[in-house]
C-alpha cells in the first residue's frame, strides 16, 4: 500500500496524503504527464477515468470523466498553475457535469503534488487546500480519502509494469 499517511487539518482547511512508490521519481512523474497512464490510476478502480484533454503546462487544462459500474459519468477539470518537471505541479481541481462543463456549486481545491527521491523510490505528497470548512467537509463526505487512496494505491502496479 503506497499511502503512508493521511492528514486532515480542519483549522487550515487542508487534506494531505503522503505515499511512497518503489520506482524512481521520473517514472512516477510520467504517470501524471501522460494522460493514457494517468487514466489507469485516476479515481477508484471501479470508476475508470478517461482524460479528454490534458495540457500539462502552466495555464493548461485537463478535463476528464470517471465512469461508474452502472455507466454513469462524473466529470472533473484541472487548471494547471505551475509545472516543475519531475518535482512538483500545482493545479485548481473542480467538478464538472457529464459534458465536462464546470459545476460552480461544487468545491474547488488548490492542489500541489510534490515528488522527491527516497531510498528505493519516490515519496509523493498530495496537498489540497479548500476555500471553506464546508467545501472540505463536502469532499470528505463524498469519500475523497478512500477514493484518492484507492487511486494512489494503483500506481505501484502501473510503474512496475
Amino acid at each position: 500500500m503506497p499511502v503512508t499517511d493521511v492528514t486532515t487539518d480542519t483549522e487550515n482547511l487542508t487534506l494531505t496524503i503522503t505515499a511512497e512508490f518503489a520506482a524512481p521519481v521520473d517514472r512516477v512523474w510520467q504517470v501524471y504527464a501522460d494522460p493514457r497512464q494517468l487514466e489507469r490510476v485516476w479515481g477508484p478502480p471501479e470508476y475508470p477515468a478517461t482524460f479528454v484533454e490534458h495540457d500539462f503546462t502552466p495555464g493548461g487544462r485537463a478535463t476528464y470523466y470517471m465512469t461508474s459500474p452502472e455507466g454513469e459519468k462524473f466529470g472533473g477539470w484541472w487548471e494547471f498553475t505551475a509545472v516543475d518537471a519531475t518535482s512538483s505541479f500545482s493545479f485548481r481541481d473542480g467538478f464538472a457535469d457529464a459534458d465536462l462543463i464546470p459545476d460552480d456549486s461544487s468545491p474547488v481545491a488548490e492542489n500541489r503534488y510534490t515528488f522527491s527521491a527516497i531510498d528505493g523510490g519516490t515519496r509523493a505528497v498530495y496537498s489540497s487546500s479548500f476555500g471553506s470548512a464546508d467545501d472540505l467537509q463536502k469532499v470528505l463526505d463524498m469519500g475523497v480519502i478512500e477514493g484518492a487512496s484507492s487511486a494512489i494505491d494503483q500506481i505501484d502496479a502501473l510503474v512496475a509494469a
